[in-house]
């Protein structure tokens, strides 16, 4: 049985070791944004072939939520297709996270989905929605 300590050790795992953190020198897309409410800052870089996700790598700080979540994402975004991304919704992010969340929390778990759904859809030449928090 999962427990919710048992996704906490992970989240606290993922901020202490995170997965995919670093800096892509020549990457063909790159974005920043921070959450003011808590000074988290992630930028995100991305290669990309034939719109798809060849590497992709984090960077910034932020509290062990927003640490996680782009670690999390990250993970899953490699390999996929650009399209792919610009349809996750921030539902798909927290329940990769797992665990329930305050709502200041979750914008801590959000940003860098946000980081990288703007950073795509500008690749891109669309319009990011919104409501990339449903």
């Amino acid at each position: 049985m999962i427990t919710d300590d048992m996704y906490q050790e992970e989240i606290l795992d993922l901020y202490r070791n995170p997965h995919n953190f670093g800096v892509i020198i020549d990457a063909d897309i790159k974005h920043k944004d921070s959450n003011p409410n808590c000074g988290d800052v992630i930028e995100m870089n991305i290669k990309v072939s034939r719109k798809t996700i060849k590497d992709i790598r984090f960077n910034g700080k932020g509290c062990a939520i927003s640490i996680a979540s782009a670690s999390l994402l990250t993970d899953y975004a490699k390999s996929k297709n650009l399209n792919d991304i610009t349809n996750l919704k921030g539902g798909d992010l927290l329940n990769m996270l797992g665990i329930n969340l305050s709502p200041i929390r979750v914008k801590c778990a959000l940003l860098s989905l946000k980081v990288l759904k703007f950073a795509v859809c500008n690749h891109l030449g669309k319009t990011m929605e919104e409501d990339y928090d449903n």
